[in-house]
């Protein structure tokens, strides 16, 4: 098993871990830098008002934004 797939595993087994349904954990499973983050934007999409967005870990939120 790959270090990227301990990485996740260990992530969503956090997620779980405080009571997130797996229904409303988006995952994006991209490598290398790319701003195309279509678990991220479904996230956002569904998001409604008074709604908190858990991120693991923010390296993981911000590596791959396009975020400087």
């Amino acid at each position: 098993m790959s270090t990227a797939k301990h990485d996740l595993d260990r992530q969503l087994d956090a997620l779980r871990a405080e009571g997130i349904p797996a229904k409303h954990i988006y995952v994006d499973k991209k490598s290398g830098s790319t701003t195309n983050r279509p678990g991220l934007h479904e996230a956002l999409d569904r998001a409604r008002d008074g709604d908190v967005i858990v991120v693991h870990t923010l390296d993981r939120l911000v590596a791959r934004s396009g975020t400087p």
